[in-house]
């Protein structure tokens, strides 16, 4: 990889995901404080459409 895309040493793990032809790499965060504190939520509708699943019986 070239250097000016090279992560910093500090950059341990990278989540990969993919964007139409592109794949992307973002670094993994080592502490996720900040995104924890930052209130984030999902919206009042998040999963309303979801359809209900029966209890399935099982034996072990």
């Amino acid at each position: 990889m070239p250097l000016e895309y090279r992560f910093p040493e500090s950059v341990r793990e990278v989540f990969i995901r993919r964007e139409g032809e592109s794949v992307v790499l973002t670094p993994r965060p080592t502490d996720w404080s900040n995104f924890l504190a930052s209130g984030l939520k999902a919206s009042d509708d998040f999963m309303a459409d979801r359809e209900r699943m029966s209890i399935q019986e099982r034996t072990f």
